[in-house]
């Protein structure tokens, strides 16, 4: 159930849906253009990541200095239905 909670609750912001959506419409993306894509500052976005990617629904690997991130290969089977539900909508 704790999980559940985590999950839900790291799911409750519309920025972190909108780069759940970005990233499962069109793949791999930096730190900086994921912001871009979403109108949000640099900062703000690393740290929306980071929460994603602690929720294990974001994977990331680093080149030099850039960070690029994706949607988890094998997120948990719930997960999956909700990233499949958040990516096919349209707002």
């Amino acid at each position: 159930m704790r999980q559940l909670e985590r999950i839900f609750k790291g799911l409750a912001n519309q920025r972190r849906l909108a780069i759940i959506r970005l990233l499962a419409k069109e793949g791999e993306f930096t730190v900086a253009e994921i912001a871009r894509r979403i109108r949000l500052s640099f900062t703000a976005t690393s740290k929306h990541l980071g929460i994603l990617y602690r929720l294990d629904i974001l994977d990331r690997r680093q080149k030099s200095l850039m960070v690029f991130y994706r949607l988890a290969n094998n997120p948990p089977r719930l997960l999956q239905q909700v990233l499949v539900t958040i990516s096919n909508s349209r707002e």
